[in-house]
């Protein structure tokens, strides 16, 4: 079935401008470099006349909204940024200091060698960017989503932004790192910002290029990202989606042959990788780090009409014309960083790199790197490797973020009066108690537990204990739990499939906590245990992206087999239902020998 988008009279005003260039076929970078230099050195006002019309805040044409079937009217606009965020008046792509702007005009570099598409989220491109999935196998998108052809109404940029961060001294051991200290500008070193998509449903999604060449953030980079972790990257983006988890999500993923050389663990073996390109979609990119570097270089001026730009686009609890304006603002990433956190934790699952300039404002998942989701439920599960010292291991990471949402209120103090620093610092002592209110309930849930119970934080916690002591899986005990009956337990009668509470079952203290566990689900009102077992299965999944799984896809993926990318796509999309291909893959089984050894590295 052939589906159309109809565009009025406004779009086709807005394609005139760029007829001549159209009919000359000027897409190339170069060209509309040339064009936007022009542009770019006028005000705001002059560039509106090569930005997309359709595609403005409050001022959207309206339009038949149905999917595209190619992209030749498909369209993405960086008007609505540029028109307020200052952009950087040195137009050249060299690795440099920048200051008193937000972002700099950086164009992505293309693949010398061909590009192959590996992976499409049908979800993503259909549901937020309103393109049929067949779009997905013409010529001009895998252009588009490798770099190497930039859509009319685009202006490519490179985010500035610092952050306290993780730092790998790589010329010293292990054990000479540094942790949370601040970095100075770091920025998007291998990302491009392509613009912002409207969609149908009148959501904002902004595009961006992860992987596709330098920007002058690079600093030693070579803006390169290699397809080990563009898989993980892909993969997991889209799990946590499905999983309930805010996070940004994946579009695609296309692979060259352009050599990439890095050295993985950073222990002197380089070695060569191949170059891949992950389309990322996210309601809005900007981090702490974004408001922490102009704050550290006394840009006030600039720090509040980025905030009031954030506070006006994703804050609609916080009314931008109020004085306190920003002690709201704080409340809310505050309150929202807690939750997701919890939900994390509720899923075993560890970031790995938990700096300030990776902490989205918006409190969703971002910059997927060395992480990993919890095989043994241990509180100082690293998956990172050179976190030696288990800075952001999966039991500090709620401390984590508390200390990161104390450097965003450092950025936030030179705007705030000394009353508004007082409610300020008030919020942010909230902010245990919001996380530990929130990781209880999930957890409840999680147990199938219905109203409240004085003794339910000890039956959390000793079924936590219990796991430690056993090394019992974190997944699947809970989701085992979902799936035997009471009777079962009460008899201790564990079928051997449940294998995971087989092993627990061996402690001696497990007896007794079965025995507190049956006592209290009999306290749910107007429940049963079908009921039960449907409503936990509902929330414990049994498919979460464990790091040998995704390795494992990895592997084949380098020598040209995409299939376990594609099966795992598949399972991950519906975590909590039983697949017959994923069972047969062993995904809910114990983990292989050769995962105990797994390590994962910030070297991407």
């Amino acid at each position: 079935m052939t589906h159309r988008i109809r565009f009025p009279l406004c779009f086709l005003i807005w394609r005139l401008c760029f007829l001549c260039l159209y009919l000359l076929g000027v897409t190339d970078h170069a060209n509309v470099h040339c064009m936007l230099q022009s542009v770019l050195k006028g005000s705001a006002h002059g560039m509106h006349l090569f930005s997309n019309k359709s595609n403005q805040d409050q001022g959207y044409c309206e339009r038949d909204a149905r999917l595209a079937s190619s992209l030749d009217f498909w369209t993405v606009s960086s008007e609505n940024m540029i028109a307020v965020l200052p952009v950087d008046p040195v137009k050249e792509n060299y690795v440099r200091k920048v200051k008193n702007c937000i972002f700099s005009v950086a164009f992505p570099t293309p693949f010398k060698s061909r590009v192959r598409l590996v992976a499409v989220s049908k979800e993503v491109l259909e549901h937020i960017l309103d393109l049929d999935l067949s779009v997905s196998e013409i010529d001009d998108f895998i252009k588009l989503v490798s770099g190497e052809k930039i859509l009319f109404g685009s202006i490519p940029l490179a985010h500035r932004y610092g952050g306290h961060q993780v730092r790998v001294a790589v010329s010293l051991p292990l054990s000479d790192h540094n942790f949370g200290i601040w970095a100075d500008q770091l920025g998007d070193g291998r990302a491009h910002f392509i613009g912002i998509y409207m969609n149908r449903q009148g959501e904002k999604w902004e595009l961006q290029l992860k992987g596709s060449g330098k920007t002058p953030y690079s600093r030693d980079g070579d803006g390169r990202a290699v397809l080990r972790s563009s898989v993980r990257e892909f993969l997991c983006s889209e799990a946590m989606h499905y999983l309930r988890i805010p996070t940004s999500r994946a579009a695609s993923l296309v692979v060259s042959d352009d050599a990439v050389w890095r050295d993985q663990f950073y222990n002197g073996n380089i070695r060569k990788e191949r170059g891949a390109v992950v389309l990322r979609v996210a309601k809005s990119w900007f981090r702490i780090g974004s408001l922490e570097i102009l704050t550290h270089y006394g840009e006030l001026d600039l720090l509040r009409t980025l905030l009031d730009f954030i506070i006006q686009e994703h804050f609609p609890s916080v009314d931008v014309k109020e004085p306190d304006r920003y002690v709201d603002f704080f409340s809310v990433v505050v309150s929202e960083t807690a939750q997701l956190i919890a939900l994390w934790m509720s899923v075993g699952f560890a970031h790995g790199v938990c700096n300030t300039d990776n902490f989205s404002l918006l409190s969703i998942t971002i910059d997927y790197g060395p992480f990993g989701f919890m095989e043994v439920y241990n509180p100082d599960f690293v998956p990172n490797t050179s976190d030696d010292e288990k800075r952001y291991k999966i039991g500090n990471q709620a401390n984590i973020g508390m200390f990161n949402l104390h450097k965003l209120l450092q950025a936030l103090n030179p705007l705030l009066d000394s009353r508004q620093k007082q409610l300020a610092a008030q919020i942010l002592d909230r902010y245990p108690v919001l996380y530990y209110t929130r990781f209880r309930e999930l957890f409840k849930t999680k147990l199938g537990l219905l109203g409240e119970r004085e003794d339910d934080d000890d039956l959390i916690a000793s079924l936590l204990y219990l796991m430690q002591k056993t090394e019992a899986d974190f997944t699947m005990t809970f989701r085992q739990l979902s799936e035997i009956s009471q009777s079962q337990l009460l008899e201790l009668n564990i079928p051997k499939h449940f294998w995971a509470l087989k092993k627990m079952s061996k402690h001696e203290l497990f007896p007794a906590w079965v025995s507190e566990y049956l006592l209290r689900l009999k306290s749910n009102m107007n429940d049963s245990d079908s009921e039960r077992r449907k409503r936990m299965a509902s929330t414990n999944p049994r498919y979460v992206l464990r790091n040998w799984m995704a390795e494992s896809a990895v592997q084949k993926a380098e020598k040209n087999d995409f299939s376990e990318v594609r099966l795992l796509q598949q399972v991950l999309r519906h975590p909590f239902q039983v697949h017959s291909a994923a069972e047969k893959a062993g995904y809910s089984s114990p983990a292989p020998s050769w995962a105990k050894d797994l390590r994962v590295s910030c070297s991407s």
